[in-house]
């Protein structure tokens, strides 16, 4: 479904355009490329380096991919990201995001990929936003397209827990009461 991906980790990169100095890490299923030079998979791993933003990652794809917004998987883990980048939310074929082990703090950034139509599977523990109130719920009821969260599938009881949770509270002031209205 995914092709072989297209495997930069482990690399020092210190910026998405660092790919582009580098040769691919070495699978078990090498990446078809087309006579461009360009790769044909919808799957890129940039995790354990250095990247602190996506600055840059449309025109990165574009150089790579026969096809840079059909991108259906996206690894990013282990790197020192601090926010969610526009960037993500132009790649509407996204299925799988992992943000794992970052150093993001607000947990709104998640706010930012209710624009990805497809994505179900996420993956953000590791992060400071995982030890805020509601993480987990919050998650959830932002992604309603989520399957799996962290490794973990949502279930169908967090499903309703999270629609509960995100749901607006009601005014705590008391209703007058109607007998002393007309005094």
């Amino acid at each position: 479904m995914f092709g072989a991906p297209v495997d930069f980790s482990f690399k020092d990169l210190c910026s998405v355009e660092d790919v582009l100095s580098e040769e691919p890490n070495k699978g078990v299923r090498t990446p078809w490329r087309n006579s461009e030079g360009k790769f044909a998979s919808r799957v890129l791993r940039l995790n354990n380096n250095l990247l602190t933003n996506t600055t840059g990652l449309m025109e990165t794809l574009s150089a790579l991919f026969t096809k840079p917004k059909h991108l259906t998987w996206l690894d990013l883990s282990f790197n020192d990201i601090t926010n969610i980048h526009p960037v993500l939310t132009e790649l509407v074929e996204l299925r799988v995001l992992y943000l794992h082990g970052n150093s993001m703090c607000n947990l709104s950034e998640v706010d930012k990929l209710r624009a990805l139509p497809h994505l179900h599977t996420i993956t953000l523990h590791g992060n400071n936003i995982e030890h805020e109130h509601g993480y987990r719920n919050y998650v959830i009821s932002t992604l309603l397209h989520l399957k799996t969260m962290d490794f973990s599938a949502v279930t169908k009881q967090e499903r309703v827990m999270a629609s509960m949770w995100h749901r607006p509270r009601r005014s705590r002031i008391p209703k007058p009461n109607r007998s002393t209205q007309n005094i």
